[in-house]
């Protein structure tokens, strides 16, 4: 197929369409990953019954996310998919069992004979939600220092393991503050408020070593004019976090009022890092060894499969979006068991 774009500007529309995909599901399939964390943090049974239900009408269509991220990936960048896929063979299997654990975890509670029966996939669906987390924060340790194998490095691997787990029992916290009432939703305001500075952490955390991994990065952040262009994300990043802080010391707030806030506002942070790296690392898809230029597919490849990602693309979409908006409000309205 003859190219409709410029041969140059097609490799930096996928890496568009990718970062896109992958956003989403860090997003939506982080805070259903997070609720699946907490589960084991109420021995209440209906508390369980109610958070399970919270995220039932979503967490499937939320892993489609990840397989579109992954397939233009594979399709528009097969050099790199290559390179980061043998790198991290070990984690992604992790992920793969952790999800393919909570998926039949989720099923099988479903038809679950007695209370016992329920509490063991009870387990079953935290500990694969738990694997799945705890592998991509591995997965994004290595890839943030070039799959560097020092000790430092691997170090930083292990601290991003544990932020990621923490950042998406964070989002969950703050989306079942939003779609449930009572006690479960004042437990889930506590657990907000003590991920939220462990979030907070985990973002400087990755702002200092990033810079230091690279002299390119360093420049990048540090010198003039980016300094003083750049300086809003930081300040937004900060501004964000104390704003968070804030409400959750208030909430719950009478009439339940501002009750989305805290999810929207940990998508917020979830956004603002992803930009920081995104900025950082662009133009290359593996970082310091291969450029978005470098690892993509023949020109006439990407227009080809331009034309079924724009297609499929706002399928995805459109049905995520219908699906919020028909499985709106609170958990006990979902009819979900």
């Amino acid at each position: 197929m003859t190219p409709f774009l410029p041969p140059d500007l097609l490799p930096l529309v996928f890496a568009g369409l990718m970062a896109f995909s992958v956003l989403l599901y860090v997003v939506l399939d982080g805070f259903d990953l997070g609720v699946g964390i907490l589960l084991r943090a109420t021995r209440d049974p209906a508390e369980r019954d109610r958070m399970v239900a919270s995220i039932g009408p979503f967490w499937d269509a939320n892993e489609t996310w990840l397989v579109l991220g992954v397939g233009l990936l594979l399709v528009a960048f097969p050099v790199a998919h290559g390179v980061i896929l043998t790198a991290l063979y070990l984690p992604v299997a992790a992920m793969l069992a952790g999800l393919i654990l909570r998926g039949v975890a989720f099923e099988f509670r479903a038809k679950a004979a007695t209370a016992e029966d329920k509490r063991r996939w009870d387990r079953l669906f935290f500990v694969g939600s738990l694997t799945a987390s705890l592998a991509q924060g591995w997965m994004l340790g290595r890839y943030v220092l070039g799959f560097d194998t020092s000790p430092a490095a691997m170090a930083f691997a292990a601290l991003a393991t544990v932020g990621v787990a923490i950042a998406y029992a964070f989002i969950g916290a703050c989306w079942l503050i939003w779609r449930t009432d009572g006690a479960l939703q004042s437990r889930a305001i506590g657990w907000a408020r003590s991920g939220l500075w462990a979030v907070a952490a985990g973002i400087v955390a990755v702002s200092i070593a990033t810079p230091l991994a690279s002299e390119r990065i360093f420049a990048r952040w540090f010198e003039f004019p980016y300094v003083v262009l750049l300086a809003p994300l930081p300040l937004a990043t900060g501004a964000l976090i104390l704003g968070l802080a804030a409400l959750l010391r208030q909430m719950p707030l009478p009439r339940d009022a501002l009750h989305s806030v805290p999810f929207w506002g940990a998508t917020g942070l979830f956004c603002l890092s992803f930009a920081g790296l995104a900025w950082s690392f662009y133009p290359y898809v593996v970082p310091e060894r291969l450029t978005l230029y470098d690892a993509a597919a023949a020109p006439e490849s990407l227009t080809l499969i331009l034309v079924g990602a724009l297609i499929v693309m706002p399928v995805i979409l459109g049905y995520t979006v219908l699906a919020w908006l028909v499985f709106g409000g609170k958990a006990k309205d979902l009819h979900y068991h």
